[in-house]
């Protein structure tokens, strides 16, 4: 099995970063729930909708990065997604009013979505098969990466006591990794498949060989492939032929969010607060969440071509249905405390071992190529309307019952159990044009 080269590592690598600037943004709130609750006076409810704000700007990108693609290109589009995420963290920083916050975190959602949809399918098309779901997986691993950052950058500015302005620095540290984002966008290549199907021929086999191909060989499988869709089908998404696939991206973000993934990261130091831990103590044990988060990344990534999408997601399954079990215990008896944080961190574990590794793998190998950027955009738009409700409706829940969130992730694990073993096929290894066929 021939390594990828070392460009090609570089240009992963430089989009993969889309995902690190996702996942700081995305944990970064979780610090400063506090102090923005303190800072503007907020409501349960009014807590929700400023934690959520974001993820309704994600709904919006997400919607728009299929287009963003398809019309533009991988590459153009991280550059526009890039700015989203650099003017997102200076105005928060410098925001004087909630409403202000809120919409430079919609700005934010924005390069978050559209991300989530460009980054993993750019990826997709300029990774070789054997390689593909560990090169779409590098996107995982710097989400991950950056949930970590955001938790450490939340722990040592905590360290200054900053008073009621330290949101201000926790959401504004994140303009230092947009502008490095930037900065990688400019050596990387279009995806030749995106030159190809405009007819630039020339360029496309040019950035085959920039990236370790040898160019011709590879140029003409495109060529084919295009040749095949369009005479097969149009690039439609809403079609019969492609029902089992749109159903598929469906149910696969749906379960993602509904397991509750979200609502424990941006609200883990107020989960941590419910079982009565100190706030020093909740963002030092934020960190050691993120960083098993981030082993158990790496472990299923090292893993998903050999043993395939479905066990990690089976076998996650399993794991996460007795954490939420224990933490559903301990919120319900008010008893066994200390056992939270070995639960939080093995349902983070489970999570990122299974549903994290596998989601944007699957959702970039599902849909065929006259479809693939329109359908990442469904599924990725699904994942963050489902995490925008869970992410404003936890705390209104648990401001009512502590156990009642947990019940029902757990009731959603079950039914993903049944689901992926019952109607999800394997795609592990199978050229990327032929999956969604």
């Amino acid at each position: 099995m021939q390594w990828p080269s070392a460009t090609l590592l570089r240009t992963v690598m430089a989009a993969a970063l889309g995902g690190s600037l996702l996942g700081f943004d995305t944990a970064v709130i979780a610090g400063a729930t506090s102090s923005l609750t303190s800072y503007f006076h907020l409501s349960p409810a009014l807590l929700g909708a400023t934690v959520s704000a974001a993820l309704w700007g994600t709904i919006a990108g997400a919607m728009a990065g299929g287009v963003l693609g398809k019309r533009f290109g991988g590459r153009t589009s991280l550059f526009f997604l890039a700015s989203c995420y650099l003017i997102s963290a200076l105005g928060c920083a410098l925001s004087t009013s909630l409403m202000s916050l809120m919409l430079f975190r919609i700005i934010g959602g924005i390069g978050m979505g559209g991300s989530s949809v460009v980054a993993p399918v750019y990826i997709a098309e300029v990774a070789p098969s054997v390689w593909r779901g560990r090169l779409v997986g590098a996107f995982q691993i710097n989400i991950i990466g950056g949930i970590l950052l955001a938790y450490l950058s939340n722990y040592l500015v905590g360290t200054f006591s900053l008073g009621l302005n330290e949101w201000r620095w926790q959401l504004g540290v994140a303009a230092a990794p947009a502008a490095l984002f930037l900065a990688a966008l400019l050596g990387i290549p279009e995806s030749a498949r995106w030159l190809a199907a405009r007819g630039r021929l020339a360029k496309a086999s040019d950035a085959l060989r920039k990236l370790g191909f040898s160019g011709e060989k590879e140029l003409h499988e495109i060529l084919n492939s295009a040749h095949q869709h369009r005479s097969s089908t149009s690039g439609k998404l809403f079609r019969r032929a492609y029902l089992r696939p749109i159903v598929l991206a469906l149910s696969l973000a749906a379960f993602n969010q509904l397991i509750g993934i979200n609502a424990v990261l941006y609200y883990l130091n107020d989960i941590f607060a419910m079982a009565g831990f100190e706030r020093a103590s909740q963002n030092g044990q934020a960190v050691v969440v993120g960083i098993v988060m981030l082993v158990a990344t790496v472990v299923a990534l090292t893993l998903i071509d050999r043993f395939g999408r479905r066990v990690l997601l089976l076998s996650g399954s399993v794991g996460l249905a007795i954490c939420l079990s224990g933490i559903a215990f301990i919120f319900n008896t008010r008893s066994h405390e200390s056992l939270l944080l070995p639960l939080v961190l093995g349902y983070i574990a489970c999570f990122a071992f299974s549903q994290g590794a596998v989601i944007w793998v699957y959702l970039s190998e599902i849909f065929p190529s006259s479809v693939r950027e329109q359908g990442q955009s469904l599924g990725s738009s699904t994942h963050w309307v489902m995490n925008a409700l869970v992410s404003f409706l936890f705390p209104v829940v648990a401001s009512y019952s502590r156990t009642g969130p947990f019940i029902g992730f757990l009731l959603v694990v079950l039914m993903q159990f049944f689901a992926v073993l019952l109607f999800f096929p394997e795609t592990k290894g199978m050229s990327l044009d032929s999956v969604g066929d």
